[in-house]
């Protein structure tokens, strides 16, 4: 498992019985994380002083219990960037910080590419990965179908001083957009895909990611160069093995590119107990001689 050890700005202080103990710069929220099924004593006594708690809904959803004063929103850095933070009704905040082991995974492919770079990334949701690949000299094509996150993303490229950088800000159906991609004769280099477990389109298609990936990776061969350096597909569908995504990439993607693939587990180290959260898995197709 690869652990995003390099946050300063975030930490995850404890997790116990369905819950995480998390800080997010000077703020200490509690959210839910169905991964987290042991009921081990709670071994921080910050648990105690969290600014607000998560509640899940048994319709769906739920609240947010705010316990002491905190901001609406504020930033957080990670390296270079800064990020806005801001809880959202669906227990989200704008950032997911496992992400960044990525980013930084992102970043070093790009650097040693030693090559102009072109990437897509399709459920681009606030925009970490699109300013990390921005950051270290690609060209970045940010894809979500939500107008918010999008927003949220650019605010982000604002915050990191990266509103120069050549990026294209694009609020679409990521299957459509690359489907018209593919009849422009639009090509990249690097394809980030970070697609929801389940969703509905804008026109109430149901997107559940077992059913749909497949296709959707065949689709988005279309719009990879005939150099590619990488492919990442990222999951938190728990009954989705990372093996089963990184089958996929190699059986469609290395007879044609050559190259080779790997998957593996991302998470987030606790600092109560020295142990570390899963919180998804990445499958990557990368060129030859290319590395993590």
């Amino acid at each position: 498992m690869r652990a995003a050890q390099n946050w300063k700005d975030y930490e995850l202080i404890d997790a116990t019985c369905g819950n995480r103990l998390e800080r997010w710069g000077k703020t200490v929220l509690i959210r839910p994380d169905p991964q987290v099924i042991w009921k081990n004593p709670e071994a921080s006594g910050e648990w105690q002083n969290a600014n607000a708690v998560y509640h899940r809904s048994e319709k769906g959803g739920g609240s947010w219990d705010y316990r002491r004063k905190m901001p609406e929103k504020w930033q957080i850095s990670y390296g270079d960037f800064k990020m806005i933070v801001s809880p959202t009704g669906f227990k989200h905040t704008g950032v997911f910080p496992e992400q960044a082991v990525n980013w930084d995974a992102y970043a070093k492919l790009i650097k040693n590419a030693k090559r102009p770079i072109r990437v897509l990334n399709l459920f681009g949701y606030t925009g970490g990965a699109t300013l990390a690949c921005a950051a270290a000299g690609a060209e970045v094509c940010h894809v979500d179908a939500s107008k918010g996150m999008v927003a949220w993303g650019r605010e982000n490229a604002a915050a990191s001083a990266l509103t120069d950088k050549p990026i294209r800000w694009i609020v679409d159906d990521c299957a459509k957009f690359v489907a018209r991609e593919i009849r422009r004769g639009s090509f990249y280099d690097a394809v980030i895909m970070d697609p929801p477990s389940y969703g509905r389109g804008p026109s109430g298609e149901i997107w559940k990611l077992e059913d749909s990936i497949y296709d959707f990776i065949e689709l988005c061969l279309g719009v990879l160069s005939e150099n590619p350096l990488f492919v990442a597909v990222n999951s938190y569908t728990t009954g989705l093995s990372p093996s089963v995504m990184e089958y996929m990439l190699k059986t469609r993607l290395v007879p044609k590119r050559g190259g080779y693939t790997s998957c593996d587990e991302i998470g987030l180290p606790v600092t109560a107990t020295n142990g570390v959260v899963p919180c998804g898995a990445t499958a990557w197709y990368l060129a030859e001689g290319a590395s993590l």
